[in-house]
């Protein structure tokens, strides 16, 4: 029932600023920015999800870089890092530098950080270049397993995400609110769904993805180490802001939800 509930409540926020955006003022020029900061963003978003799926389900080992070698090594290690140097940087300082970002960047400052991330992401896993190095490929019952494994840790990061605020998530709230000429409203800090569980639901689920997969190479290792330790260690920064913009109030949920590893009450604790 409460499931139901914040879902609904979801839900009713993503159409209530969709019909906003249907019933705007007139404005061809913003408008048509609109759309088509839109459509990019969520192109982009598309293909960034397409290419991390299928490149970590085959381990890294399938993808469209051919640096040649020794080269390869430091164009794989560039292209590892910069995802999360970026990220971490355009979340914290680089936001005054989103707002900034071509016309009405305040307003589609979080389409923008959707487009760079994705674009990101395209790169990290579209340009990589494979080893050539496989060490295990899983068969049979195995095959199936970490099939189902993989598919699930995919499918709760869309829940997370969704519980975050998918129009935040996806990009979706910069260019619905340009085009419903207005300033972007962000959901009230997320605290329900899986977010009553632990704080960080979004890294987490993302981390998990990254270990069952049905292919084991060196680049699927590297890859799976070094974003492993960014999704612990990077909402440290995320947190920081939260306590800057709600106090006490995210204190209280600090306090009260672990960090990434969920901490079930005993029987004793739940007894009134």
């Amino acid at each position: 029932m409460v499931s139901n509930s914040i879902s609904s409540s979801h839900l009713a926020r993503l159409t209530a600023l969709l019909r906003a955006a249907l019933a705007a003022p007139h404005g061809a020029g913003r408008f048509a920015l609109a759309v088509a900061t839109g459509l990019v963003c969520h192109a982009l978003f598309a293909l960034a999800v397409l290419s991390m799926i299928g490149a970590m389900f085959y381990g890294m080992s399938e993808s469209f870089g051919r640096v040649p070698r020794p080269w390869a090594y430091a164009a794989n290690a560039g292209l590892l890092l910069q995802f999360p140097l970026v990220h971490s940087l355009l979340l914290g300082r680089g936001r005054r530098w989103l707002a900034r970002l071509g016309p009405h960047g305040t307003t589609l400052a979080t389409t923008h950080y959707a487009i760079i991330a994705s674009l990101q992401l395209l790169c990290l896993f579209a340009l990589w270049t494979p080893s050539g190095i496989i060490w295990w490929r899983a068969e049979g019952v195995a095959f199936i397993v970490l099939c189902l494994a993989y598919a699930s840790a995919w499918l709760l990061l869309i829940r997370a995400s969704w519980d975050a605020g998918a129009e935040v998530q996806s990009g979706a709230l910069g260019w619905l609110s340009l085009m419903a000429d207005r300033a972007p409203r962000f959901p009230d800090m997320p605290v329900t769904g899986l977010f009553a569980i632990i704080r960080q639901p979004i890294y987490l689920s993302f981390a998990l993805a990254l270990w069952p997969v049905p292919v084991w190479t060196p680049d699927q290792l590297a890859v799976a180490l070094v974003l492993s330790a960014y999704c612990l260690l990077a909402p440290r920064w995320k947190e920081r802001r939260f306590m800057q913009i709600y106090g006490a109030r995210f204190a209280a949920y600090r306090a009260r939800v672990p960090y990434v590893v969920p901490c079930w009450p005993s029987r004793r604790e739940q007894t009134p």
